[in-house]
């Protein structure tokens, strides 16, 4: 089975990286800074479940990709959604099953109109990893867990298949026949996470040591309502998890997006936050709700650092 990786960034390079170990057939579609970068010095992985270094990786640039691939793995932020389709498409045939590894719901609606619902699958994966500036990948946690499974529910040969060209590869992986519900108790958790963590600019633990763990979860709960409101409330064992998650008084947990902000880059808030707002109705004159004000936030800083960058263009 041929794997193509979309990106040799952290989440692509990490789980991309493991099944190259495990002597799975995988390419990675990169640009061609990374592609030279990988051909000189590998690729290198940090992990608490063990260090890998994989000399010359094979990648492709999206002017050479011909031919189609059985599986692509999708990890791309949202914001450069468009530009993924357009460069993976020649590797998309009639029998190419898409596994994207985004966060929230709206880009299954894109992919599905680009490509035919037929052809792309649910996937999310649980990681906190990091690309340092050497170009290594650092796996930070001992969770590194990838689910991926028919959005119609289920089973089907295909995940079969999938799931058996995977299995023995140096992460945990799960074949879901729920992968919608999957979807979004991801979903919830992860807003509220940066959601908050974006407002305040600090780490769960620093929330909850300066008094914070009540707003956290009055976040989480109006993350819940949207989900319960869709027919997808958190199941317990999820919700119980994101609780301890978000409440842990030790935590250094941030979500990704907060980096994004602070380095004033663009970052996945209309898609995490703001498609929650949507889908919740928008949001009512007077409205203060936590969910609407991180949203704010994030926005207000996006662009005031938009603002900064055309200053210097000028």
């Amino acid at each position: 089975m041929r794997f193509l990786v979309v990106g040799a960034g952290a989440t692509g390079g990490y789980f991309g990286g493991r099944l190259l170990e495990a002597g799975r057939d995988v390419t990675f579609l990169v640009r061609p800074a990374r592609a030279a970068r990988l051909a000189a010095t590998g690729l290198s992985i940090t992990s608490p479940a063990g260090n890998v270094h994989l000399p010359s990786p094979p990648t492709v640039l999206e002017a050479d990709l011909r031919d189609p691939f059985d599986v692509v793995i999708l990890s791309c932020k949202a914001y450069d959604l468009d530009g993924a389709m357009e460069s993976i498409a020649p590797a998309v045939g009639p029998g190419t099953a898409i596994i994207p590894l985004l966060n929230g719901m709206r880009h299954l609606d894109t992919l599905d109109d680009r490509f035919g619902p037929e052809r792309v699958l649910g996937g999310s994966c649980f990681i906190s990893v990091k690309l340092d500036d050497a170009g290594r990948i650092a796996h930070l946690t001992d969770v590194h867990r990838l689910v991926f499974g028919e959005r119609r529910g289920g089973g089907s040969s295909r995940v079969d298949a999938i799931a058996g060209a995977m299995a023995g590869v140096r992460f945990e992986l799960s074949a879901s026949g729920n992968m919608t519900q999957e979807l979004w108790e991801k979903w919830v958790f992860l807003a509220a996470l940066a959601g908050m963590t974006c407002l305040t600019r600090s780490a769960v633990g620093d929330i909850v040591s300066a008094g914070g763990a009540d707003l956290m979860l009055a976040l989480l709960e109006e993350c819940r309502a949207v989900a319960t409101a869709a027919g997808h409330p958190p199941r317990p064992e999820p919700w119980e998890a994101a609780v301890r998650r978000l409440t842990h008084p030790r935590s250094e947990v941030t979500a990704s997006m907060l980096g994004d902000l602070e380095s004033g880059g663009r970052t996945e808030v209309d898609h995490i936050l703001g498609d929650l707002l949507r889908r919740r109705g928008g949001a009512a004159e007077g409205d203060r709700s936590l969910l609407r004000i991180a949203y704010t936030a994030i926005k207000a800083a996006e662009a005031r650092a938009a603002r900064g960058m055309a200053g210097k263009d000028t």
